[in-house]
């Protein structure tokens, strides 16, 4: 039997998410109870019984508890494991700030939970292309839990671009805290002018 929305929203809290602190979910391992009706739409809005979350804050809550489980994406607390579908990504990326420092550019990404992740070996980008809507940006937040970068920042991330050999290929791409995450082959951005 689970929890319901009111037990998660309770455990959560108790774990330490209202302050945003992270929870130790990664070393929580208590039963699976089933799935429950909350789904992560490809916009990012959390819907729980097919109804969009409108209190940002329990939205925010919730993704402390969120961990990917090999088999499923969870909702996890230290006495219950309920499977959420998850359409993209579990966060959408909707900032993008730009530095530079000794390390040369740096790029740091607020999610619409309000974490701020900076870009680098640890965090990367990763690119994908879409059925229809063409290169997709990720960024990894956390264990395995990526945001889906917005369109409009992925246009950011094409002017701060350039191109670096990788593997004896030129590879088009953006740095970021010494690292860098290629996008394409440049001969393939010289053809999309």
């Amino acid at each position: 039997m689970t929890l319901g929305l009111d037990g998660l929203t309770q455990a959560a809290r108790a774990a330490g998410g209202e302050t945003r602190r992270l929870p130790p979910v990664h070393m929580w391992n208590p039963p699976f109870c089933g799935d429950i009706d909350m789904r992560i739409a490809r916009d990012g809005t959390w819907h729980y019984l097919g109804t969009p979350i409108g209190r940002p804050a329990l939205v925010r809550l919730f993704s402390t508890i969120l961990r990917r489980d090999p088999e499923r994406y969870v909702l996890v607390t230290p006495v219950e494991r309920v499977g959420i579908v998850v359409e993209d990504a579990p966060f959408l990326g909707v900032e993008l700030q730009r530095t530079e420092d000794e390390r040369g550019q740096t790029l740091r990404l607020r999610t619409n939970v309000e974490d701020w992740v900076e870009i680098d070996a640890a965090h990367p980008l990763r690119f994908e292309t879409g059925a229809a809507d063409g290169l997709k940006p990720y960024a990894l937040v956390r264990d395995d839990l990526w945001a889906l970068v917005k369109r409009a920042l992925f246009y950011d991330l094409v002017a701060w671009g350039e191109v670096r050999a990788v593997e004896g290929v030129d590879m088009f791409g953006v740095a970021s805290a010494g690292a860098f995450f290629a996008m394409a082959p440049a001969a393939d951005v010289a053809a999309w002018s």
